[in-house]
């Protein structure tokens, strides 16, 4: 989701927005304030407006003004209002985690995954019943949650990614704000406000940005760090998958959601998989440290070593346009 909105701020106007991940966070934090005054079904859809009417403003009074001097003062500004935003948050919000809890409609589980010796893997909507898990007092199969929350999200990410996509290709907003980024004096020729037009399309990355930020509030846990946590990473995702290309910011997000999961179930090294092979490495052999490392302890820093990699042999990404 938040790669959905820094995708879409980049190919459309080429500003590599620092403090995307910080409108994450005041998404957050405005749906908390909200959801004591309206509710969260309403703060669902206000947040991520006021989130996109906060980027429209800095958009029009401070980002354009830098727009003309390049990609530098562009990355530099918006470098510090991530750190501008972040105090405003400890001033207004405080330090501490917020109590954000999801609504009743949101608790529970999606779906349970039961998995048994004598009728192997089965799928269950909702809470499994009791006996399927136990029998006689006894484990008698391994049953998973799956939260309503976390397949809530699942769903507003691809309903995000279809609703972008058929906007940008289907529709004449879109052929408006390809034309304004392609060929801008001729877009101003025909009557269209290409500032505007930029404006918009910034506002509506943020607004993304914010509603990725209430989901992600009551999915995970609100505080001022929140936004340290998803801001690298995003990075990597666009990177990943392709400038500007939204199939590539899909993509790359399964791709570096599954590097960062998928190996904290091995609990192997590389020296065991040598020693397995038949070969011997002892404890004072160079670079053993380093080899007892396990794959699991080395999850965090593999997407960052995969960006190394696409950076080396594939530049523009997975799905990005290769100049031949």
């Amino acid at each position: 989701m938040l790669s959905s909105g820094l995708t879409l701020i980049f190919s459309m106007m080429g500003v590599l927005n620092f403090a995307h991940a910080s409108f994450y966070m005041i998404g957050a934090y405005v749906a908390y304030t909200l959801t004591g005054v309206i509710g969260f079904t309403l703060a669902l859809f206000v947040a991520p407006l006021v989130v996109g009417l906060i980027g429209v403003l800095f958009e029009r009074l401070a980002l354009r003004r830098v727009h003309k001097f390049g990609h530098v003062p562009e990355l530099l500004i918006t470098f510090g209002l991530s750190y501008v935003v972040l105090e405003v948050v400890q001033l207004i919000w405080g330090r501490t985690p917020l109590a954000f809890t999801p609504p009743d409609w949101l608790q529970g589980s999606a779906f349970t995954i039961v998995q048994s010796v004598q009728n192997g893997l089965s799928v269950v909507a909702g809470v499994a019943p009791p006996e399927m898990c136990q029998a006689n007092g006894e484990a008698a199969a391994q049953c998973s949650r799956f939260p309503l929350t976390r397949a809530f999200m699942m769903v507003v990410a691809l309903a995000m990614l279809v609703a972008l996509w058929l906007l940008l290709t289907r529709t004449r907003i879109g052929l408006v704000i390809q034309a304004a980024l392609t060929h801008p004096e001729m877009a101003e020729a025909l009557g269209h406000n290409v500032p505007r037009v930029f404006m918009l399309v910034f506002g509506s990355g943020c607004a993304l940005a914010g509603l990725a930020g209430v989901i992600g509030g009551i999915t995970f846990v609100t505080e001022p760090a929140m936004a340290s946590v998803v801001g690298s990473i995003i990075f990597v995702v666009v990177v990943v998958g392709g400038m500007g290309s939204l199939a590539g910011a899909f993509v790359g997000s399964l791709v570096i959601g599954l590097l960062q999961t998928l190996p904290l179930t091995v609990d192997a090294s590389l020296a065991d998989l040598i020693n397995k092979l038949g070969g011997q490495i002892g404890e004072g052999s160079f670079g053993w440290p380093l080899l007892r490392i396990t794959l699991s302890q080395a999850a965090p820093i593999l997407p960052y070593l995969l960006l190394v990699l696409i950076l080396i042999f594939r530049p523009k990404g997975l799905l990005g346009t290769r100049d031949e």
